[in-house]
C-alpha cells in the first residue's frame, strides 16, 4: 500500500492508507474501535451479504470528518438488509449500510460517550452519502 493518502474529490472522502488508519479510527473512537465497532461492522456485513467471506477493507475520511470502511470488491453484493429489503450494492454501498448499521446500533450502548461518538458518526455518515449514487439503495437497506 502506498503511504499517501488518496483523495476522491468527486464523493468529498480521502482513503486512508494503512498506517494511518490506527491514528484516525483512535483518535475518534479510541480503543472502542477495534474492540466493539470495527468487529460489529464485521459481523453485520456478514449477516448482510451471504458471498461476504472477509477479506481487505478500505477506510475513508469524510471531509466533514466523519469516516467509514468498506469491502475492497469489485463485484456487487447481493444484500439482505435486516428490514427486509434485498437488492444489490456495491462493495463500497455495502460498507457504508454495514456502518450505519453498527453506527445506530451502538449509539444505544455501551458507555454515553462512545454511544454519543457513534451517534454523530452515523449522521455524519447518513448526510454525506445522500450525494452517494447509490443514495436509493442505501437509504432502502437502512430505513
Amino acid at each position: 500500500m502506498t503511504t499517501t493518502d488518496k483523495t476522491d474529490e468527486t464523493l468529498g472522502r480521502t482513503e486512508l492508507v494503512e498506517d494511518a488508519r490506527a491514528a484516525f479510527t483512535g483518535s475518534l473512537f479510541g480503543p472502542y474501535f477495534p474492540l466493539r465497532l470495527e468487529p460489529a461492522i464485521y459481523a453485520t456485513t456478514d449477516r448482510m451479504a451471504p458471498a461476504y467471506t472477509g477479506g481487505f477493507w478500505r477506510f475513508w475520511r469524510l471531509a466533514d470528518g466523519g469516516f467509514y470502511m468498506a469491502p475492497d470488491a469489485e463485484e456487487p453484493y447481493e444484500v439482505h438488509s435486516m428490514n427486509g429489503w434485498s437488492g444489490q450494492l456495491s462493495a463500497d454501498a455495502l460498507g457504508i449500510v454495514s456502518c450505519l448499521t453498527a453506527y445506530s446500533h451502538l449509539s444505544f450502548r455501551g458507555p454515553e460517550s462512545v454511544a454519543r461518538t457513534c451517534a454523530e458518526h452515523y449522521h455524519r455518515l447518513r448526510h454525506w452519502m445522500m450525494e452517494h449514487p447509490e443514495v436509493e439503495g442505501v437509504l432502502r437497506a437502512t430505513d
